[in-house]
C-alpha cells in the first residue's frame, strides 16, 4: 500500500484566532470573514483547527493514488487509506482534510482573491470536516422568517440564492447561503448561520442589492460572484427550523404559477438525501449515517415542493405565497397544541 505522507510542506506558524459559523468552533491561522469568539447562545457542536501552509500540499497524494473529479463540484480530489482527504481547485487553492475532520491544512494559490478561496474553504473544503466529524450538511440556502429558519434545496444553477435575494431586497434575513447544517435539540431542529456573504450572478446582484459592486468573482471561469452582506442582512443566530422547500425545475411556457406541494415522507426523504452538501464521500458508514439523517428529518420537519417562474417580475409573489404557506403551517400547529 502506498505511504502517505501528512502535509511535508513549510509553513510560517502564526497566532491561531478563534471564529464560529455552522455551529463550529474554528481556530485558524487565517484571518477568516466569520464572527470572533464562541457563540453566546448555542454550544459547540465541533471543533476545527485550520493550518495555513506556505508551500503547495500535492506531496500527501502518495504514488499509485487515484486523483478522481468531481464534474458536480469542479474539484479533484483523492480519499486516503487512513480516511483523510485532499481536494484541489483549479485557480483557487487546495486542503488537506484529517481523517477524523478535526484539522484543515490550506494552500491559496498565488494571485487567488481571498474571498474566493474562503468561500471555498468553508463550503467544500469544511463539508470534509463535518461529515467526517459525524455531520449530514445540506446543499440549502436559508433565510429567516418570523423568527424561523427557511430552507431552500437544490441542486447547482436551481435558483436558492436567487430567491434569498428577494427575500433580503424585502428586508428579512439570510441565515446561511449554499451549506446548511441542522440539529435536533430540545428547541426542536436548529438551523445554524454561515458567514455573511451570498454568491450571486451580477445581473441578479444589481437587481436585488445595493452593495453589488463590492462584489469578487467566485473564481476565474464563472461570472458568480461574492457577495458581502453588512449586519442587518444576515443572522448570525441558530434558528429553529420552520420549513423546507425543494426548488422546482423552472415552469414551462406562460405559466405564472406559484404551487407549493406537500411532500409525502417517503418523497421528502428521497428529495434530501438528494441534495447532500457533499457526495464524495462514499464509505459504507458515511452512506448509513446519510440515509439515517435524512429519514429522520424527513419524519419531523415540513418539506414541500416548490414551483413558480424564473423570472425577477415573479419573486414577490412567490416571496408572499413562502410567508402564507408558513404562517399557515404555523397556525396549524398553535391550533393542533391548543
Amino acid at each position: 500500500m502506498p505511504r502517505l505522507a501528512v502535509c511535508p510542506v513549510s509553513r510560517s506558524v502564526s497566532k491561531l484566532r478563534h471564529y464560529h459559523a455552522y455551529g463550529v468552533s474554528i481556530c485558524s491561522e487565517l484571518p477568516l470573514p466569520l464572527p470572533e469568539g464562541a457563540s453566546r447562545t448555542e454550544p459547540t457542536l465541533f471543533e476545527l483547527e485550520i493550518r495555513a501552509f506556505d508551500k503547495a500540499l500535492s506531496g500527501v497524494v502518495a504514488e499509485g493514488l487515484t486523483v478522481q473529479h468531481n464534474p458536480l463540484s469542479g474539484f479533484d480530489f483523492v480519499d486516503f487509506p487512513d480516511g483523510s482527504s485532499y481536494a484541489r481547485w483549479d485557480y483557487v487553492g487546495e486542503v488537506y482534510i484529517s481523517r477524523n475532520g478535526r484539522s484543515i491544512a490550506c494552500h491559496p494559490f498565488p494571485h487567488t482573491d481571498s474571498e474566493s478561496f474562503y468561500v471555498y474553504l468553508l463550503g467544500q473544503a469544511l463539508s470534509f470536516a463535518l461529515v467526517k466529524g459525524g455531520f449530514e450538511p445540506l446543499h440549502a440556502t436559508a433565510v429567516v422568517l418570523d423568527d424561523k429558519a427557511v430552507a431552500f434545496v437544490g441542486d447547482c444553477g436551481s435558483g436558492k440564492s436567487t430567491l434569498a435575494a428577494g427575500f433580503l431586497q424585502a428586508g428579512h434575513r439570510l441565515l446561511t447561503d449554499d451549506l446548511l447544517l441542522l440539529q435536533k435539540t430540545t428547541r426542536g431542529i436548529l438551523a445554524y448561520p454561515g458567514p455573511a456573504r451570498i454568491k450571486l450572478f451580477p445581473k441578479v446582484a444589481g437587481q436585488f442589492l445595493a452593495d453589488a459592486s463590492t462584489g469578487v468573482p467566485l473564481n476565474p471561469k464563472t461570472q458568480k460572484q461574492i457577495i458581502p452582506l453588512n449586519d442587518t442582512q444576515v443572522c448570525v443566530e441558530a434558528m429553529t427550523i420552520g420549513a423546507i422547500y425543494v426548488l422546482a425545475s423552472a415552469n414551462k411556457g406562460n405559466d405564472s404559477t406559484v404551487r407549493i406541494t406537500p411532500l409525502t415522507e417517503k418523497q421528502a426523504f428521497v428529495s434530501l438525501l438528494g441534495n447532500t452538501f457533499n457526495r464524495v464521500i462514499v464509505d459504507a458508514d458515511r452512506l448509513r449515517r446519510q440515509f439515517d439523517a435524512a429519514q429522520a428529518l424527513a419524519n419531523i420537519t415540513t418539506v414541500s415542493k416548490l414551483s413558480y417562474p424564473r423570472s425577477f417580475r415573479h419573486l414577490p409573489s412567490v416571496r408572499e405565497a413562502i410567508i402564507a404557506d408558513l404562517r399557515a403551517r404555523n397556525s396549524e400547529m398553535v391550533a393542533c397544541k391548543a
